[in-house]
């Protein structure tokens, strides 16, 4: 007869030139590329830091405990890759008829004369630390916080979305071409 553990434990191994530490249930990713922080109070799982090393224990040795300590450790390798390299996301502005023209104002992103219309379309830039760069067609979106840069990457392209208008024909718009 097998007996199964209470628990599931995960370990990451902090890289050097990065350091991690936590306070209370937050726990922040300083690097060359700068910092990540994330909350993990709600988690149902316990996080411990000490000797270049992270450790995740499960409350539990269910299915859901152990997709959850996997999680969280994807989640953290996130952290500190965002913290040593960074993540990119690239996106293309496409127009047929009518010259689309983006401007950076502020914590905001401005879509002017998308298919003629007066108004600009207006989205929201995520993250104090995320930049982001108008380069001829090309929209670079970096950051450290991978969930900031690809809200705003999906912030853009959503704004420029099609409707009352076949989508197969009006191709108008900005959209997502890589991610790195």
């Amino acid at each position: 007869m097998s007996t199964k553990p209470d628990f599931y434990i995960n370990e990451i191994s902090i890289p050097d030139g990065v350091t991690v530490t936590k306070n209370h249930n937050t726990i922040t990713a300083k690097g060359k590329n700068g910092s990540v922080q994330k909350d993990f109070t709600k988690m149902p799982a316990t996080i411990e830091v000490a000797d270049q090393k992270i450790t995740i224990r499960s409350y539990g040795n269910r299915k859901r405990d152990y997709a959850l300590a996997n999680t969280l450790r994807s989640v953290i390798n996130n952290m500190i890759l965002g913290s040593t390299t960074g993540f990119t996301y690239k996106l293309k502005i496409v127009f047929a008829h009518f010259p689309i023209s983006v401007k950076i104002k502020g914590q905001e992103i401005h879509i002017e004369n998308f298919f003629g219309e007066r108004s600009s379309r207006v989205s929201r830039i995520i993250g104090r630390d995320t930049k982001v760069v108008v380069q001829g067609e090309d929209i670079l979106v970096t950051g450290p916080n991978i969930e900031s840069v690809s809200q705003t990457a999906a912030n853009i392209e959503s704004s420029t979305k099609i409707k009352n208008k076949d989508s197969r024909v009006f191709l108008d718009g900005v959209y997502i071409y890589s991610r790195s």
